[in-house]
Formats: structure tokens, sequence, C-alpha cells
């Protein structure tokens, strides 16, 4: 699949912060909290990554996991204290030490995603899952993109297909486990025209396939990992009392003689 390449991320962020501001922005980071609210709490461990477009937007509150890394493309001012600054296709994470990696929006508007989603699965441990939020393109605001002009954000994103992403996943080893979306209403600037179209939002709701404006994935790796060798079991002599031979008549008698 051959990808229409967006900007650099880096020169996208004054605009991506703009409409991340946006009412509509705004709507949509709601609609995908909600859907981090359903899975996040399930999902453990020591260590989470979150590899984003924009850093003062940290997806990760419901998580339990207590050691929480937010990466994001660009230095900015007010930055989290636990955000670093690198690109998506080339972390600066040891391999096989994350328990859970959060990419939001990272595929949308990386320069390759396959490659992003490969470094994720690399420094994601065996066991450990992957969650994946982005646009969906079997939405509305799919639709939408395609009648819109692609010069624009969001609408110059990649919007990766479902059935794309199953198979790169598949091919990092990675297995679906979940997959879930969200927000239904049209993606019109003015709040007024999305409440008037509450009838398409039901209509669309109720469609067979996932077909919210926020797509999110979840995926396990189940590589197994390498398990430490113990030592050798050693075999542990128990002393057991020793009976001697009580002495006979005849063994008396020869002492005797002697």
């Amino acid at each position: 699949m051959t990808f229409q390449q967006p900007p650099q991320v880096s020169e996208l962020m004054p605009a991506l912060k703009e409409w991340f501001d946006s009412p509509l922005g705004q709507e949509l980071i709601a609609a995908e909290h909600k859907l981090l609210e359903q899975v996040l709490p399930t999902l453990f461990g020591y260590h989470l990554l979150q590899v984003g477009v924009d850093n003062r937007l940290p997806m990760f509150a419901a998580s339990p996991v207590p050691h929480r890394i937010l990466l994001g493309p660009a230095l900015e001012l007010g930055m989290d204290k636990r955000a670093i600054v690198a690109r998506s296709n080339e972390l600066p994470v040891d391999g096989e030490s994350m328990d859970v990696v959060l990419l939001h929006h990272a595929l949308d508007f990386a320069e390759n995603p396959h490659q992003t989603l490969r470094e994720a699965a690399r420094v994601l441990r065996p066991g450990g899952h992957l969650v994946i939020v982005g646009f969906n393109p079997a939405s509305l605001w799919g639709v939408f993109r395609v009648l819109k002009r692609r010069r624009q954000v969001p609408w110059l994103a990649h919007f990766i297909r479902h059935g794309r992403l199953q198979d790169w996943l598949s091919l990092l080893e990675l297995t679906e486990v979940k997959a879930v979306s969200g927000l239904y209403a049209p993606p019109f600037e003015s709040a007024r025209r999305r409440d008037r179209c509450g009838w398409i939002r039901h209509l669309v709701q109720r469609a067979p396939a996932e077909s919210g404006a926020a797509l999110l994935v979840v995926a396990r790796k189940d590589v197994p990992g390498m398990t430490p060798l113990r030592s050798p079991w050693r075999r542990k002599l128990i002393n057991l009392p020793v009976i001697e031979p009580k002495p006979t008549a005849r063994g008396h008698l020869q002492r005797n003689k002697r």
C-alpha cells in the first residue's frame, strides 16, 4: 500500500494543536478517552509508553501502570515532566522493555506508518499490549475526507483501514484482541449542525462494523520470552539411623574361646 506522504509532524504541530483545541477536536479527544477507559484498566505492567503527535495530550489517565512516559515529535513549552522528544520511527527505548505501548494518532501522521508500528512492536515485551488509536476511514469522517481537500489537518492523515492494520499486526507477530470505535457524528465544525444530524449518528452507530470516527485496536505480543534456566537439581541424601546387629549366642561363644 502506497501512502501519500503528509508533511513532517514537526511542521504540522501548529495546525495540529489548533485543530485539537477546536470544538470538533475536543469532541474527538473526549470520545477517545471514553474508548481508552474501556481498555486501559485491563492492561497491567510496570512501564507504559505513549507515542503521539501532541505532547499536551496524555491519554493514559485510566491506566493502572505506574511508570508512564509520553513521547512526542517536538519540544514544547509546558510539556509534561514525563515527556521526551523523539521520532516515532526511531524510539530511544530498549527492546522488549514496555508492558503497554499506546500509539495516539502516531500512525496517521507518520512518514512510514509500518516502520512506526515495527518500532512499537520492538520495544514491547512478550505478552505486552499495543493500543492503537487513529482515524477510521470506514466512518462518516472517512467519507468526508474523500470529498474534502486533503491539504488541511486532519484530512491529510493516512486514515489506515482496519483490515490493513490487521495484516501489519500479523506480520509483526501481534494478535488483535479487541477493536472498538466511537464518535458517530459527522465532522461539521458547527456544533449546532452536528446536533441536527442526530438521526445520522444513530443510523451509523447501528452499523455492524466499527464505523465510529475514532478506531481503537488492542493487540498482544505473543512471541514467547526467554525463560532463565534453573540451577541443576541436587539430590539431598537423608541420613538414616544405622541399626547395629545384636550379638548372637554363637558369636558370644566364639569370642570366649579366643
